[in-house]
């Protein structure tokens, strides 16, 4: 009998997804034990249609030579639309010896055919809008059952955002499917398990519609049906019966549409809901609906309809208010304690025509009164209208407010502590990482970028969440991506949203600078299109997926190919629109723009995604597109040198930028970069150790010091308490991530009103340095397959616990100083991979591993002496080390 087992199956990152088109899913696992060092030399992988595998074996990989456990292709025959897939492994160790077979694990397919669409798109009739408002649509149909039901799925999507609803009750909780994707190129469609919702006799299936992404009001210019002026549903229900037969209904011009109390749904304004107008019964059997208007048939081709490709959206928690508060100007806010993404549930007993008004805002101003003049036009307003009577609770159904702080007018002040409710919303993905620090004001800013990240990750990256933008900037998007695959499983969620890019891409390769695209927005910035590169080459770099290399190939060559032909030379970017080192504070008097020439931004930028797309070419076995882009990268490089580098080696524009960029992308002669590196922190220090950098600049900047032998500069910088600093916000209350360093200036002033959010995750990729410095976790090939774990400890910190839950297992690294004189470290490497543990001493007799001398400790392989101290080549398993402070 083994003592190792396999755990946690997943197909595509998740575990047991319903309703995926993909017809090779990607099947992962995890090898569980205590045994150091453990290496997994085979596996076996079987498929069959029931979970105790008793029928025919649809797939049996057979026994495979291979220490692969992670993105393992299903390649048994054709999947079949509609079906549930169980598959179940086993494993080998290096000894031969075999593990029991897994508990099983499953994947159910959607419909895998355009043909297999039977329902139509069905909308409200034009007249449903009245006097000018955009009321939501109410929809409906009955049907019956004449037998008991095996399994029920239902299949649906809209133009607008919608809300499923069988017998009475919702099909799940799922909320604002179908999300947001280029609707016109590709539109996501969700599965349902209804099984238990429906049964023999009669049936309701409604459905209500708002206008959602697809026609609501989008972006700063007031504009609407961006990509439709229509909302239509298409919905396909599949029944099966105990006989085995099946029952489909589909959405055709018989179903019966009306409006209801849901008067106004907008992302940015909010909801009004008058309860007086509620239908009783209106998804439930037995309701006369004669009155109701029929449907109309809409033409739309169903081609560009996909299997719902991320996790869905939903609320993850719920939070108590911590305040009432009456504002100098008699007001009453509710104080949630946490700037969150989502929306207020409450419970209200008043007479039939109360109105109950919900603002919502994220700060208030200095003399404490409400505040939402950085939410520009958004309205982000709750407004319910009682039907009286018995108590009545009431959330929003179609939209979502950013906020803190909720003005609520209509409820006594006595209701308001005890009747709210904040209910968290974002996308439901797996938190993987976890740091914590001996450093609390630390600890709160790594809560902070957390929390930014909840906030943002909405079925998109957006870079805000509450005034009227909200949209999936590319630039935020990539400067953040490191730090958010620490913190989150994120490859679901950016492999979505990279085909939209890819979709919304023009014929040119430019990127436009949100995705999807609003034309409002722009295309093809340095810094803010190179997403298209970046981004799936952290991914794999994260996880180890060469798939989403390949899915993306064609999109990062097209962008590279778009730089090259900008430029004056082809191999600097000195044209075209940039947005430089947004927000950088080196910027002129007024300006957005930071100090650092925008061609020598972009040229470096230019350089680096020539880079990595090279390096792509090469995992994904394209050899001479490899060779190209190298070439071109070190023509690249050379062209940088001769603009932009001093005859003897000095970047010709000294600002922090400058030289992090030059550093950071290797863009100067290797004799040239640790003087370099030096006149940087030695530009910090003089500023009173402070940065200028913005959005380009930041994210680089404590990785590039570090790299360079500055850690204690970055440490300094990175607890810093004066503005501009990260913890500067975090000592003015801030629970999120700030779109400016000053968003609120020490006199209690803001910034300004046109653009300063304080929910804007980017200055957060700071937390990709305090996992991969201060808690030590990097990774040495792709998917961590093999880790490196050195923590610079230095002496400002006196403990950290840092934590990675990557596709082969928890990595964790945890270290305190015991005294002045030793510090003890426990480090977890997961089964399947290695690690080279980096200990900062060169005396190997002074490390002690639980208490044994170094060299006989189990899983140990190699010791080597390194200018940073000891590298030791070790194996999975749990270590503890004592070794003494230098």
């Amino acid at each position: 009998m083994s003592n190792f087992e396999v755990t946690n199956l997943k197909v595509n990152y998740r575990k047991n997804p319903l309703g995926i088109d993909d017809l090779h899913p990607r099947l992962s696992w995890w090898i569980s034990t205590e045994i150091r060092g453990f290496i997994q030399s085979a596996y076996q992988v079987q498929v069959a249609n029931d979970h105790k595998f008793f029928s025919k074996i649809i797939w049996d990989s057979e026994k495979v030579e291979s220490d692969s456990n992670v993105h393992i292709e299903y390649e048994g025959s054709a999947l079949q639309s509609r079906t549930r897939y169980y598959f179940r492994v086993r494993a080998w160790d290096d000894h031969g010896i075999v593990s029991e077979w897994s508990e099983p694990a499953y994947w159910e397919t959607a419909l895998l055919s355009v043909d297999e669409w039977q329902a139509k798109w069905i909308a409200a009739p034009p007249n449903h809008q009245e006097n000018g408002a955009d009321p939501c649509d109410y929809i409906r149909t009955e049907f019956s059952i004449p037998d008991n039901v095996v399994s029920a799925r239902v299949y649906a999507t809209s133009l607008g955002m919608y809300r499923l609803y069988i017998n009475g009750k919702p099909a799940d909780n799922t909320l604002f499917n179908p999300g947001w994707t280029s609707y016109n190129k590709r539109l996501q469609y969700q599965t349902y398990d209804v099984t238990s919702l429906i049964a023999a006799g009669n049936n309701a299936l409604g459905c209500m519609v708002g206008n959602g992404w697809y026609k609501g009001y989008l972006a700063w210019e007031g504009k609407k049906d961006i990509f439709g002026e229509d909302r239509a549903v298409l919905i396909q229900l599949h029944v099966t019966l105990s006989d085995g037969s099946e029952q489909i209904i589909v959405s055709d011009d018989n179903w019966r549409t009306s409006i209801g109390p849901l008067l106004m749904s907008e992302l940015y304004h909010g909801e009004t809901y008058d309860a007086r107008l509620e239908v009783e019964g209106w998804s439930s059997p037995g309701f006369e609906d004669v009155k109701w208007q029929k449907t109309i048939l809409k033409d739309r081709p169903e081609t560009s309809l996909v299997a719902q490709e991320n996790e869905p959206t939903r609320v993850i928690e719920t939070i108590k208010p911590i305040a009432v508060i009456t504002t100098p100007k008699g007001e009453h806010v509710l104080d949630m304690g946490q700037n969150m993404v989502g929306w207020v549930r409450f419970t209200v007993h008043a007479e039939a025509g109360t109105i109950i008004t919900l603002e919502h805002a994220e700060v208030l101003d200095r003399e404490g009164n409400f505040y939402i003049g950085n939410l520009r036009s958004a309205k982000q307003t709750v407004t319910y209208i009682c039907h009286g009577g018995e108590a009545e609770t009431f959330e929003p159904y179609l939209s979502f407010q950013g906020f803190r702080y909720v003005k609520v007018t209509g409820i006594p002040l006595d209701q308001l502590l005890e009747q709210f409710i904040g209910c968290v919303i974002h996308t439901d993905l797996e938190q993987t990482g976890n740091f914590k620090c001996s450093d609390e004001l630390l600890n709160q800013l790594q809560h902070n970028i957390l929390w930014g990240q909840k906030g943002n990750f909405l079925d998109i990256p957006t870079d805000c969440p509450q005034r009227d933008e909200r949209l999936g900037w590319t630039g935020d998007a990539q400067v953040f991506i490191r730090t958010s695959a620490y913190n989150m499983n994120v490859v679901p969620f950016f492999e979505k949203w990279l085909k939209d890019l890819a979709a919304d891409q023009e014929e040119d390769g430019r990127v436009p600078h949100v995705i999807p695209d609003v034309p409002a927005a722009g295309y093809g910035s340095a810094a803010w299109g190179d997403a298209a590169v970046i981004c799936p080459w952290t991914l794999y770099q994260c996880y180890g997926d060469i798939r989403v290399l390949k899915t993306q190939y064609p999109s990062m060559k097209a962008w590279v190919e778009y730089i090259r032909a900008q430029g004056e030379d082809e191999y600097l970017w000195n044209t075209g629109f940039h947005f430089g080192d947004w927000l950088g504070l080196d910027a002129k008097e007024n300006s957005y723009v930071g100090a650092t020439p925008k061609e020598l931004i972009a040229t470096a930028f230019y350089a680096y995604s020539t880079e990595l797309l090279a390096k792509t070419a090469a995992v994904i076995g394209k050899p001479e597109d490899a060779l190209k882009y190298e070439t071109l990268h070190e023509k690249i490089v050379l062209a940088f040198r001769q603009e932009f580098v001093t005859p003897n080696g000095r970047v010709a524009s000294p600002t922090q930028t400058a030289y992090t960029l030059a550093l950071m992308f290797d863009l100067l002669e290797e004799k040239d970069r640790h003087r370099t590196a030096k006149m940087l922190a030695d530009h910090i220090e003089e500023n009173g150790v402070h940065l200028t950098t913005g959005f380009v600049g930041t994210p680089y900047l404590c990785l590039v010091l570090s790299r360079f032998g500055n850690t204690d500069v970055a440490y300094q910088l990175v607890l810093q308490k004066e503005y501009p600093s990260w913890l500067y916000s975090v000592i003015r209350g801030a629970t999120t991530i700030w779109e400016h360093w000053d968003g609120i200036k020490q006199d209690g002033s803001f910034w300004s009103d046109d653009m300063n959010s304080y929910n804007h995750y980017a200055y957060g990729a700071i937390g990709d340095w305090l996992y991969r410095t201060a808690g030590g976790i990097e990774l040495l090939e792709a998917g961590y397959k093999k880790i490196r774990i050195q923590p610079q400890i230095g002496e400002h910190l006196t403990w950290v616990d840092a934590s990675l839950e990557s596709v082969h297992g928890t990595i964790k690294v945890t270290w305190k100083k015991q005294n002045e004189d030793s510090v003890e470290m426990q480090v977890l490497i997961p089964s399947n991979t290695t690690a080279e543990i980096i200990i900062p001493t060169m005396n190997q007799d002074s490390i002690l591993e639980s208490g044994t001398p170094i060299e006989q400790v189990i899983g140990l392989s190699s010791v080597e002496q390194m200018s940073e101290g000891l590298k030791l080549l070790v194996g999975s398993g749990d270590y503890y080390f004592k070794f003494p402070m230098t």
